[in-house]
């Protein structure tokens, strides 16, 4: 029987999925809705890790499935960004391939009977995401709203682009790093 934690994190890919529908429609009301899901289930990340911890039902699937539930989350709604032409295909594509590189050692790592949880800087990374994918969407909907405009949002996002970008490749390098006895034997 799967634990209330891992239970929100599973809920955690259903609500990028809601989130990521509505951010397509491309529309006022539908910017407003993918922000409130998009928060929710931001809000999930936390609160799946901390009822794990407070009733201590820490486990190898919530280890595992909690990134993943993560890379769910950000990677669809950037790609939808993408789709929509908000933010630049190739800051994605580098966040996509951090995302791929940190998967696959954790999965290597797995096949050789270790479970590597996420790290300190990789938590940073996530909050960074969050926010920042919040923040565009926000400011989306205030120009789309028409209290900001287009050239002052386009700049704005780009500036949170670029922190997530560095922030990304940071954690990933610190990750490796940290791992590098492991990738070793690769």
């Amino acid at each position: 029987m799967i634990n209330i934690a891992n239970q929100i994190t599973v809920s955690r890919i259903f609500l990028a999925f809601l989130s990521i529908g509505f951010l397509l429609t491309d529309t006022l009301w539908g910017l407003i809705a993918s922000l409130v899901i998009f928060i929710l289930a931001s809000f999930t990340d936390f609160l799946d890790g901390f009822l794990a911890r407070r009733k201590n039902i820490i486990s190898d699937f919530g280890k595992i499935m909690d990134p993943i539930a993560d890379k769910v989350l950000i990677v669809g709604m950037f790609l939808a960004l993408v789709s929509m032409d908000v933010v630049n295909l190739w800051m994605v594509i580098v966040i996509i391939l951090r995302e791929f590189l940190i998967t696959s050692l954790r999965l290597y790592a797995l096949s050789k009977g270790k479970v590597l949880s996420a790290q300190k800087f990789g938590k940073h990374k996530t909050v960074s995401q969050i926010v920042g994918i919040g923040l565009i969407l926000f400011l989306m909907i205030l120009e789309r709203n028409a209290t900001l405009s287009v050239g002052v949002v386009h700049r704005v996002i780009f500036f949170v682009l670029w922190w997530i970008v560095f922030i990304t490749i940071f954690s990933g390098m610190v990750y490796f790093w940290s791992n590098r006895k492991l990738i070793k034997t690769f």
